[in-house]
């Protein structure tokens, strides 16, 4: 294993939040913020999470990503992090994202280690989402579940971190043209909310923490 890799998981270590750490009571980011679209204040929000999988490969880190089965009713065929809805008050929003990415590519959750998570992200369809980044050694075997996944792949960490891979487009969307981000790779296209938290961990990769999240992660030690 690189060098390289090992300092990438350093910094993700130093600026991700604790794994078990407090959420804020809203999530920072969401669909339509690019569009200045107000999300409704104080409507409940479905609490859910997803697992960013990096990948110790001898080339670098690389993400693991699911595209969802093209016979689901919601989101079918775009790629997603692993992951889905908390079952609240039976489990933590951060063993919901272990049990989804088990469920999803029969991945054991002894078989991966949480590094921590970054700032929630609001959808349009009411879900508060949760993101969490985990690591994994090569060697695992998948077995997805043909009833949510259609393919499992992986992308390299870098490229998702770069400002400039990151394509800001449109379209219309409920009778609005709406604008997201886009990460086109090899023939996959990773977009929408799966890409707007990519864009925020990039600009936390880079730049560190947001300053509510610092100090409040100060406030708790």
């Amino acid at each position: 294993m690189t060098a390289d890799v090992e300092a990438v998981l350093a910094r993700l270590r130093s600026v991700l939040d604790p794994v078990e750490g407090a959420a804020p009571a809203r999530p920072l980011h969401g669909d339509g913020d690019l569009d200045d679209v107000t999300r409704p204040v104080g409507r409940k929000l479905k609490p859910a999470a997803v697992l960013a999988l990096l990948v110790k490969r001898d080339s670098g880190l690389t993400v693991l990503f699911t595209r969802r089965a093209d016979h689901l009713q919601a989101h079918a065929g775009q790629v997603s992090f692993p992951g889905g809805r908390q079952m609240a008050g039976r489990e933590t929003l951060a063993e919901c994202a272990l049990r989804e990415t088990e469920e999803e590519v029969g991945l054991s959750p002894e078989a991966m280690t949480l590094l921590g998570r970054w700032e929630s992200y609001e959808t349009v369809t009411g879900y508060a989402v949760t993101p969490f980044v985990g690591v994994i050694e090569p060697g695992f075997e998948l077995n997805p579940d043909p009833g949510e996944v259609a393919e499992v792949f992986e992308t390299p960490f870098d490229f998702l971190m770069d400002p400039d891979n990151h394509k800001l487009e449109a379209r219309e969307f409920a009778g609005m043209l709406r604008r997201y981000y886009a990460m086109p790779h090899k023939g996959r296209y990773i977009w929408g909310a799966t890409a707007g938290m990519l864009r925020a961990l990039s600009i936390r990769y880079a730049q560190g923490r947001p300053r509510e999240m610092a100090r409040s992660a100060r406030e708790s030690r």
